[in-house]
C-alpha cells in the first residue's frame, strides 16, 4: 500500500527513470509478444513511459494494453502498468476500458483501475456507479480502494453499503468507510476513532489513518494527523488536501504555522511512543534511521537531536559515507543538520537542495528549512527558482516560506 502511495505524490521519479525510452519505441514494445523481445520486463516498462506522453496515438495503445493475454506473466503486468498508466493521462476516453478493468480476476489491476478511474474524475454513468459499487465484493485490499474511489468522487450510490463497514474488523477498512461517511454524508464524528489510530504501535494503521482524514476534508482533523509518526510526504499530502485542495501552494493564513510544523519534521513535535526511541548508541541510531517503521526512524532522529554536538557530527559523518545514497536516509540526514543548526555541515544542506531527481525532493524540503535556520542566503536564487518551477505543492510552499521569511 505504501509503494502505490508514493507512487502517487511522486510519479514524476518514473518519466526520469525511462526518458531513455521514445514514444515510438514504447508504442512498439508495449504491444509486442514478450517472447519477441530480448527483454520482457521492456513492456511494462513502455507502458509506464507512454503515461508521461500526450499523443493519441499513446493514448489509444495505452488502452489496447488492456486487453492484453494476462496468462503469460509480463503480459499481466504490463496491463497492471498500463491501467495506472491512463490514471496519470487523466482522459475520459479511458474509462469504458477501466470499467471493464474492475472486473478482471487480478486485484492489483482491479485496484489500479479503481484509482484510475479517481484521477480522471468525470461524471459516471449510473451503470458505471453500479459498476464500482460491485467491486466493493472483492478482498480488503480491493475494497479499501474503492471505497477511497467512492469518497473521492463524492459518489452517493455506495453509502448504504459502505455505512455498514464502519465497524469492519479491519481497520483499513473501517477507517476509509469511516472517511466516505465524513465526506460524502457529513458525519464527521466517525471520524473520532482515527485519532488514536494516529499512534498506533502498528505502522500500516497509522499511515492508512493519516490518508482516512486527509481524504475526510475536515479541517478539524489537521492537527492531529501532523503529529503522526509516518513519513512526512504521505502528512504532507493528507494535509494540503484539507488546505489546499486546488493545489495553487495557497494555505490559508490561519493554518500556515500549522504547515510549516508539518514540514519542518521536528520529531520533537511529533506524538512519540516509547517502543520507538533509541539508545544513545551510534549502531542503534544508524540501524533505526534505515527501519522500515517511520516510528523507529523519528526515535532515532530524536535521541541524535538530543546528544552534543560533537556526537551529532560523528555519526552524521559515518551515516553519510555509507548511506548519502540512499534517499530516506538522506533525508534525516539532512532534516538533521537543519533541525540541530550544524553550521558545520551546511554543504550537506547545499548539496541537498540542489539535488534535482524527484526520489530526492522531500530532502530539498529539509533543505529549503535547513536554509532559513542557518542563514544561508546563498542559496536565495536556488530558492527562488525551486519555488516557481517544483510541481510538488509541498517543495514549491516550503521554498516560498522561506523565501518569505528571509525577506
Amino acid at each position: 500500500m505504501k509503494s502505490r502511495r508514493i507512487k502517487r505524490i511522486m510519479a514524476e521519479r518514473f518519466d526520469v527513470l525511462f526518458e531513455g525510452l521514445s514514444e515510438e519505441s514504447s508504442l512498439k514494445i508495449l504491444l509486442s509478444d514478450p517472447r519477441d523481445l530480448p527483454n520482457p520486463v521492456d513492456k511494462y516498462m513502455a507502458a509506464t513511459r507512454l503515461a508521461a506522453c500526450s499523443s493519441d496515438e499513446s493514448l489509444q495503445g495505452l488502452i489496447s494494453a488492456v486487453d492484453l493475454d494476462p496468462e503469460d506473466l509480463f503480459n499481466r503486468i504490463t496491463r497492471r502498468k498500463a491501467i495506472e498508466a491512463l490514471g496519470r493521462r487523466k482522459n475520459a476516453q479511458a474509462l469504458d476500458c477501466l470499467f471493464k478493468a474492475l472486473e478482471f480476476d487480478d486485484e492489483p489491476s482491479v485496484i489500479n483501475a479503481a484509482d484510475s478511474i479517481t484521477q480522471i474524475s468525470a461524471p459516471l454513468t449510473d451503470s458505471q456507479c453500479e459498476s464500482l459499487l460491485k467491486a466493493l465484493k472483492g478482498s480488503d485490499p480491493q475494497k479499501r480502494a474503492v471505497i477511497q474511489a467512492h469518497t473521492r468522487l463524492g459518489l452517493k450510490s455506495g453509502t448504504s453499503f459502505i455505512q455498514t463497514l464502519i465497524h469492519d474488523e479491519n481497520p483499513l477498512i473501517s477507517g476509509a468507510a469511516r472517511a466516505f461517511c465524513a465526506r460524502v454524508e457529513g458525519d464527521l464524528d466517525q471520524l473520532k476513532p482515527l485519532i488514536p489510530q494516529l499512534h498506533d504501535l502498528q505502522a500500516g494503521r497509522r499511515r492508512s489513518a493519516v490518508i482516512d482524514l486527509g481524504d475526510s476534508g475536515d479541517i478539524n482533523m489537521l492537527q492531529y494527523l501532523i503529529r503522526s509518526a509516518v513519513s512526512m510526504p504521505l502528512r504532507a499530502k493528507s494535509a494540503f488536501q484539507l488546505v489546499d485542495p486546488t493545489k495553487k501552494a495557497e494555505v490559508p493564513e490561519e493554518h500556515i504555522n500549522t504547515i510549516t510544523t508539518l514540514l519542518q519534521d521536528d520529531p520533537r513535535s511529533l506524538a512519540m511512543r516509547d517502543e520507538w526511541l533509541s539508545q544513545q548508541d551510534p549502531i542503534e541510531i544508524e540501524n533505526n534511521l534505515q527501519h522500515r517503521d517511520e516510528g523507529k526512524q523519528y526515535g532515532a532522529a530524536l535521541s541524535l537531536l538530543k546528544m552534543p554536538k560533537s556526537q551529532q557530527i560523528e555519526i552524521i559523518d559515518g551515516i553519510r559515507a555509507r548511506l548519502w545514497s540512499d534517499y530516506g536516509a538522506n533525508y534525516l540526514l539532512t532534516s538533521l543538520i537543519g533541525l540541530a543548526c550544524i553550521h558545520e555541515r551546511e554543504e550537506l544542506i547545499k548539496t541537498s537542495l540542489a539535488e534535482t531527481l524527484p526520489q530526492y525532493a522531500k530532502s530539498r524540503v529539509a533543505a529549503a528549512w535547513g536554509c532559513l535556520k542557518l542563514d544561508l542566503t546563498d542559496q536565495l536564487d536556488l530558492l527562488k527558482e525551486i519555488s516557481t518551477s517544483s510541481q510538488w505543492v509541498p517543495l514549491r510552499w516550503s521554498c516560498l516560506q522561506v523565501l518569505h521569511n528571509f525577506s
